[in-house]
């Protein structure tokens, strides 16, 4: 009864995805809806990148061990948004006179190097991939726990990943609008009804905390093995940074389908209100220590606790709108994956050809990703991979918003490749940091060489003075070089 429930709940979601409209036949409306995406429109569509399933699940798994440090995710999105408040409207409006459609697009024109472009384009395509990857993951691992089968998890991850290809295919940017309306309300009282059951089984507020004081008085400080404070303060200043300056390229076509600044500016304002909910996976984690043995494997700990207090029907649909948290990023992200490669990679193509290769390789990175989440990783490490290697153009995203660009392109590519390479390299390498962010040591890194370098260009170049343009309106941007 459970799979019945939860296959018939994930192709609903792929349903609504292709529903109510004929099929996107251009590039800039199937991307970005022909800027014209109305206030609420806009604000799902924007508030369905924020919770993922890494809120369903990576966040419960590391309360239960971290304990209050988990409130990491909470800080950072709701920090970003006060930068992305002043940021977005900016990069929007300059996108809609320039044309952009692409974060890469940002980079050719405002540092006037497609060599640049091409850079970005591919590092924010590999690094995209393990978030993809950590949706489907996220996704099988749900279905798993749910209905006690381990070949439901991979039929299950097949099944959205095929739906997911469709809808983004056909409806484009507005497909993912429609389901992300569907995947906020329903991850809405997905995470009330478990928390509520949760700590029902448990106690009641506010006993049940001071029970979690005596079982491990270290999940309330952040003194938890391995998440000090040390890890918090680092993991949400690269966080913030990283996603205060939107430099997670499947986030720039929703950002730019807003029909105007103002939209997105308001979007900032109430999303910061919105990330409150985050406090329920973190409560259900910490007070799952309570019921569940301390040896259970962090990502299980929500659903596992959610079998203990809620009804088998129940947390089937739980299930379901744990689904579409991971079907809506993973559309999106798929989405930034094929609008990157096909517009800022293979650029000499017609628009006919890039919007082919497009599909193309949203085909290709959703096997891709398909292909490892099978294997099983890390959620948490997926996501932390994406931040910290993503959040190393912040510097040069930074460079390109005010009027006039006054640091040179060998700067911004040099400390750009040196941050990526950190990030990977002690990712991949498992090289010990103690408790520190490798994306905020990266960024350390980043900035001192984009310093170096740009020392060096003015020493030998001298100062050069700025390079004329096509008219942009007043309240945008000047280009220099």
């Amino acid at each position: 009864m459970m799979t019945v429930i939860i296959v018939v709940g994930i192709v609903l979601i792929g349903l609504i995805g292709v529903a109510g409209r004929r099929r996107e036949k251009s590039m800039s409306g199937w991307l970005v809806a022909g800027r014209k995406l109305p206030v609420w429109t806009s604000w799902f569509l924007q508030a369905g990148e924020s919770l993922t399933t890494f809120s369903f699940l990576g966040l419960a798994g590391l309360a239960f061990v971290g304990g209050v440090s988990a409130t990491y995710a909470i800080g950072y999105l709701t920090a970003c948004l006060s930068i992305q408040y002043f940021v977005s409207p900016r990069i929007r409006n300059i996108a809609a006179s320039r044309g952009y459609l692409t974060m890469a697009d940002f980079f050719r024109d405002r540092f006037r190097s497609r060599t640049l472009s091409v850079i970005v384009a591919v590092v924010g395509a590999l690094f995209l991939i393990p978030y993809l990857e950590l949706q489907l993951t996220g996704l099988g691992l749900i279905v798993q726990l749910a209905t006690g089968s381990a070949s439901a998890r991979g039929l299950s991850m097949v099944l959205a990943s095929a739906l997911v290809i469709v809808f983004v295919l056909w409806g484009g940017i507005r497909g993912i609008a429609r389901v992300s309306i569907f995947k906020d309300f329903g991850m809405l009282i997905a995470l009330v009804v478990v928390t509520v059951g949760v700590v029902a089984a448990a106690g009641s507020f506010p006993e049940v905390f001071a029970q979690v004081a005596k079982a491990n008085d270290t999940l309330l400080t952040t003194h938890a093995p391995g998440f000090d404070a040390i890890w918090w303060v680092t993991s949400v200043a690269i966080t913030v940074i990283g996603a205060g300056f939107q430099t997670f390229p499947h986030l720039w076509p929703p950002m730019l389908a807003a029909k105007s600044g103002n939209v997105v500016r308001s979007n900032a304002k109430w999303l910061a209100v919105y990330q409150l909910l985050l406090f329920l996976p973190v409560t259900v984690g910490m007070v799952a220590v309570l019921k569940i043995p301390a040896t259970t494997i962090p990502n299980q700990v929500l659903f596992t606790a959610a079998q203990q207090a809620l009804p088998e029907w129940l947390v089937a649909v739980v299930a379901v709108f744990g689904a579409a948290a991971a079907m809506v990023p993973a559309a999106a992200i798929s989405m930034g994956i094929g609008s990157l490669v096909a517009n800022n990679v293979t650029y000499r193509l017609s628009e006919r050809g890039r919007f082919i290769t497009t599909r193309v390789v949203i085909v290709a990175a959703m096997g891709l990703a398909l292909a490892f989440g099978l294997i099983k990783s890390d959620i948490g490490a997926l996501l932390l991979l994406t931040y910290g290697g993503l959040a190393q153009m912040a510097p040069a995203v930074a460079a390109g918003l005010g009027r006039r660009v006054r640091v040179s392109t060998v700067a911004v590519s040099s400390g750009l490749v040196a941050g990526t390479l950190f990030v990977a390299v002690t990712t991949f390498a498992n090289i010990p940091l103690g408790s520190w962010d490798n994306g905020f040591l990266g960024l350390v890194l980043n900035v001192v060489v984009f310093g170096v370098v740009e020392a060096i260009v003015r020493i030998t170049r001298g100062p050069r003075a700025g390079i004329a343009t096509d008219e942009i309106p007043a309240e945008e941007v000047e280009v220099g070089s």
